[in-house]
């Protein structure tokens, strides 16, 4: 617990709590947007975090991060539209409140409960990270391997209910991982000729294009969106009120810090469970769905809740826990920080200041919450072809400014139109990425695996973590085919 204390006073210096404010004021403006989320948010910044200290540029994300979150409830409640994926529970009862003409209690009280949620959520990274270290210390590179095998598979099979999908999507990141010079060899390998991409495929460049161009492109194929019901309206949540919500809190930010733990599970997935278990725990559950405020109150603090605890095994073991993890990883890894048990004592005020900074940005949250709501409704105005064009523009002054070179601004755009095909034939992102980090990862640990036995493939499984290891993922692999023979069991039985 002392090495948590001790990273509060970077924390609290003045240039973090700058960024953690900025973060968390954009992170709301996005999140309110449709179409914006806090995975291009994160994307835009990455670029411009190679001239940040290393706190500074994680308190930022770490406000987009919580910001966004909470942002995403404003249109869900407004307009029925989930302003992020992690608002789709939002809109069960957030719109009908406001229908009923109690808009302003409603986005009140998705305030608060999404900053209980990410309190929960900072102090479940507090308490668990530090010791899931004391256990990856014992890792060596063949549970480095498994490890590397478990992030790729269980990513990818959770990921938009599409294994197969999925799985090709994180062939194609670990594809993009081996782009350049083998290190063992020093062989040239997936580079065909063009010399630029020799030393390897720049991280932020592929994030970038992954990430913010996609959403551009959608916007500028998309209707546009019009405003409906966006004036505040009714009463607001008083304290005495928001005493009656602390059991769904305590409920709901738990199983929202399980999700966020689950590589790849997200926020959507953590607030549709917390509203169903809400709604199964309750005695009178008629008004679910017609603007039950406990419905509300489930959903948006168990996304939140998924926000920190989707770190715990990106800071504690090297695997991220979700698309926003991976582009905080990838901020980590150009910093020069590398992820994993080492960070914890090469870098230890880094990673406790940054676990402080996800506590701090959820108060900041709050206060601009509460300051700037009239404002927040008017963001929902600005149409999509006037944002569009502004987000491509970022990307590529964004890209030219870390790197000086043309040729990496183009390749953030191809990575960019490759994402949107992937992703409008429904191959997910994050498997891309987790798969270009996590491909070389396992390929250096299999390598020295088998130095180090002399080519004994037994040594592989020589550990109880690794024995542990191979059985989850075994069990993660075999989850489809389960599920497709539970669902011929129920087709025979009707």
């Amino acid at each position: 617990m002392s090495e948590v204390m001790a990273g509060l006073p970077h924390a609290l210096m003045l240039s973090s709590v700058l960024a953690m404010l900025i973060g968390t004021a954009a992170g709301i403006l996005i999140g309110a947007i449709p179409g914006l989320t806090a995975t291009l948010a994160m994307a835009l910044l990455l670029p411009f975090t190679y001239a940040m200290p290393p706190l500074v540029a994680l308190g930022m994300m770490a406000g987009i991060y919580n910001g966004s979150m909470y942002g995403g409830a404003i249109p869900a409640i407004l307009m029925k539209i989930p302003g992020t994926p992690s608002a789709v529970a939002t809109t069960f009862d957030g719109y009908p409140l406001t229908q009923a003409g109690r808009a302003k209690y409603a986005l009140q009280l998705a305030l608060a409960s999404s900053t209980m949620g990410s309190i929960i959520s900072a102090l479940a990274l507090m308490v668990i990270a530090p010791p899931l270290v004391s256990l990856a210390l014992r890792f060596g590179p063949v549970e480095y391997f498994w490890v590397a095998i478990f992030g790729l598979t269980s990513v990818s099979l959770l990921l938009e209910g599409a294994p197969a999908r999925g799985l090709t999507s994180a062939m194609i990141g670990v594809a993009i991982g081996l782009v350049g010079m083998d290190v063992i060899t020093g062989s040239e390998r997936l580079v065909f000729g063009v010399r630029h991409v020799a030393g390897g495929i720049n991280l932020a460049v592929m994030l970038t294009g992954l990430f913010a161009v996609p959403p551009a492109l959608a916007m500028l194929s998309a209707k546009k969106i019009k405003g409906e019901g966006t004036a505040l309206s009714g009463v607001g949540l008083k304290i005495s009120e928001a005493l009656y919500y602390l059991k769904t809190w305590i409920r709901s930010g738990l199983i929202g810090v399980i999700v966020g733990i689950m590589p790849g599970a997200g926020g959507n997935l953590a607030g549709i469970l917390s509203y169903a278990e809400e709604k199964r725990s309750a005695k009178d559950s008629s008004q679910f769905g017609k603007g039950d405020p406990r419905g509300l109150a489930a959903s948006e603090c168990a996304n939140n809740a998924d926000n920190a605890s989707s770190l715990i095994p990106t800071l504690a073991l090297g695997v991220p826990g979700n698309s926003v993890a991976a582009l905080i990883m990838g901020a980590m890894l150009i910093q020069g920080l590398n992820p994993g048990p080492a960070l914890f004592s090469q870098s230890g005020d880094v990673v406790y200041g940054f676990m402080w900074q996800m506590m701090m940005t959820a108060f900041f949250m709050f206060a601009l919450g509460l300051i700037g709501a009239k404002l927040l409704v008017n963001m929902l105005k600005i149409p999509s072809a006037l944002l569009a064009p502004m987000i491509l523009i970022v990307c590529s002054l964004g890209t030219y400014a870390s790197t000086n070179s043309m040729a990496d601004v183009w390749l953030m755009l191809g990575f960019g139109v490759m994402g949107y095909v992937l992703s409008r034939n429904g191959y997910p992102m994050a498997p891309i990425v987790l798969g270009a980090i996590l491909g070389p990862l396992a390929e250096s640990s299999f390598r020295q695996g088998l130095l180090i036995s002399q080519g004994d493939a037994l040594f592989f499984f020589s550990s109880p973590i690794s024995l542990v290891l191979v059985a989850t993922i075994v069990s993660i692999l075999m989850l489809p085919l389960f599920r497709s023979i539970r669902a011929r069991q129920k087709n025979v039985s009707i």
